[in-house]
């Protein structure tokens, strides 16, 4: 289990961030990126995950710009929440927000990130608009065709599911002709949000397990 600590961005907002230190030594930093649900159960229990890995884990609330605790589950209202508390944040909040993440991760050597959906979107956005990451590991984020053309600052990879009704494949066509060093995964029979086990409808085990093997890989080839 973590716990919940406080960080501050360069431009003095304080936030909350939740907090997952490996039982031993740290092989390196992970920043986990939320989805547009808030940090949730979900969230907390994926740095959890990741710390019994041997990574420490750091995952910064970034709604907490527009309202603060937000954890919602799945529901329809839940979606027009998160849509809406996500519309009040802008990039340069986002990488405030996320380097005050970093420089706390840094403790532990080197640092990726990994997010989804929302986060997925985030991650791409760090990687190319951050230094200081190791790689970047984004999953089914929304909006990275419209930013294709940043260039990445470390290793990534990117990964898709093939029925993603909120990303066509066209878009992750585009990313791949205008990044063609970046890894990009198709999954088959894949929805977004493959990686919510507890999300009903969008679960995928197969995809979700061959992702998370690739994400794994990336972070033991560039952090430890």
């Amino acid at each position: 289990m973590g716990q919940t600590i406080q960080l501050t961005a360069k431009d003095g907002h304080k936030f909350a961030a939740y907090r997952a230190d490996p039982a031993g030594r740290a092989k390196g930093g992970i920043v986990i990126i939320q989805e547009i649900f808030g940090f949730n159960k979900h969230m907390r229990e994926l740095a959890d995950r990741w710390a019994a890995k041997g990574y420490l884990a750091i995952g910064p609330h970034l709604f907490d710009r527009a309202e603060r605790g937000v954890d919602i589950g799945y529901g329809e209202k839940d979606f027009a929440k998160g849509r809406e508390t996500r519309g009040k944040l802008n990039d340069e909040m986002i990488i405030n927000d996320v380097t005050a993440a970093l420089d706390v991760a840094k403790s532990a050597g080197k640092v990726g990130i990994i997010g989804f959906c929302f986060g997925g979107y985030v991650t791409w956005l760090s990687a190319t608009s951050i230094p200081g990451f190791a790689c970047a590991s984004g999953y089914y984020g929304g909006g990275i065709a419209a930013k294709k053309d940043l260039k990445p600052m470390c290793a990534v990879q990117l990964h898709f599911g093939d029925r993603d009704g909120a990303i066509p494949l066209k878009d992750v066509d585009a990313i791949k002709a205008a990044q063609p060093d970046v890894k990009v995964f198709v999954y088959d029979d894949a929805p977004h949000g493959f990686c919510t086990d507890d999300r009903p409808g969008s679960w995928q085990a197969d995809a979700c397990k061959r992702a998370t093997s690739r994400s794994e890989a990336l972070m033991a080839a560039n952090v430890g």
